[in-house]
């Protein structure tokens, strides 16, 4: 029998909420590593992290860190991949990226291993991970769109505050708390952005993720937007979204209408969904069945349920997509590429 080919991993970011997740599933999934290092900004070279029973010190990540290494999982900022990634490139390292930086580079496959994962095949040394809301999104409707074919897209996203990073899950905490004390909330977080002006996030919705662009929608907006048109291959696809920040910890929860280009039975749509790589149907009215951010928090699927036809459009859907924005929607999807290059490399 021939030994499994085992390979040298970087993950820079391991300290993040990213970053530890995919540490966890890298140890859960037995992933062949042969050598692990762990990367990180200054600020947080020298902390101890235990991986598979044996303690690793986290380093500073350079130009210099990815000699020797196979697969870099980056999830440190766009920044830090622009700076980063063409050295670990230029080193012989594969890169999954799980930022901005690539994700619209003609020459970097985006990709979600249920929906498009020949693409990855076409990479030039960078594999790029999708926005979280994008990708739960894409896993849900691309059985639809490959039965029925689909032209239009709307989605509202209801957005867990752990998307925005470690920190504001603190100040959801810490507002919480100051709530229910009586006493007085100030905002540092949310909305992240450039400018000074901060809302209360506990016991509210703030209908802003990301800086605003020119067009009046934000940077989030636009992501999914153009990463939704890019993975489907199709930019005669009609998208609009508003993307919201929500009082929840784990999970982004999303209201997405679809316009088919044929006519559909409801019932074929569920069992497509059933069906779907990674997907599981939530989708019983009468027992009040549906997806609920509370319970796809660790768990690995995009959930799907509130499935109906549109009462004013003869081809329209609605249906309510829930995931792990830590999860699927980051350091799985990450771990699945990973793992496929493994499969591929072995």
């Amino acid at each position: 029998m021939m030994s499994q080919k085992l390979f040298n991993v970087a993950v820079v970011g391991a300290t993040g909420a990213v970053g530890e997740q995919i540490l966890k599933l890298l140890e859960a999934r037995n992933f062949p590593i042969a050598t692990l290092k762990l990367l990180s900004s200054a600020r947080s070279a020298g902390t101890k992290i235990l991986f598979k029973g044996e303690e690793y010190t986290v380093e500073e990540a350079a130009p210099t860190s990815f000699e020797g290494i196979d697969i870099a999982l980056f999830s440190a900022g766009g920044d830090v991949s622009k700076a980063l990634a063409p050295h670990a490139v230029a080193s012989g390292a594969v890169c999954i990226d799980n930022t901005n930086a690539f994700r619209m580079d003609p020459e970097t496959p985006l990709v979600v291993p249920e929906v498009n994962i020949d693409k990855i095949s076409e990479h030039k040394g960078i594999i790029a991970n999708p926005n979280c809301s994008t990708i739960q999104m894409v896993a849900a409707l691309k059985p639809l769109y490959d039965r029925f074919g689909i032209s239009r897209i709307l989605v509202s996203t209801y957005q867990a505050v752990s998307g925005a990073g470690a920190r504001a899950v603190d100040e959801l905490m810490r507002q919480t708390k100051e709530i229910v004390n009586g006493n007085e909330v100030k905002p540092d977080i949310l909305p992240v952005s450039s400018l000074p002006v901060k809302h209360q996030i506990a016991f509210n919705a703030i209908p802003q993720i990301d800086k605003f662009q020119d067009n009046g929608y934000t940077l989030e907006e636009m992501k999914m937007i153009r990463e939704t048109k890019k993975i489907m291959g199709d930019e005669s696809l009609e998208i609009s979204t508003t993307c919201v920040r929500i009082p929840v910890l784990y999970g982004h929860s999303e209201s997405v209408y679809v316009e088919f280009k044929e006519d559909y039975d409801l019932q074929e749509v569920k069992e497509l969904l059933a069906s779907a790589p990674g997907v599981v149907l939530q989708d019983d009215p009468a027992e009040q069945l549906y997806p609920l951010a509370s319970d796809a928090a660790g768990q690995l699927e995009v959930f799907v349920g509130r499935v109906r036809r549109d009462l004013t459009h003869p081809r329209g859907l609605n249906l309510w997509i829930v995931s792990d924005n830590l999860l699927k929607g980051a350091a799985w999807n990450a771990v699945q590429i990973a793992e496929y290059i493994a499969i591929e490399n072995k």
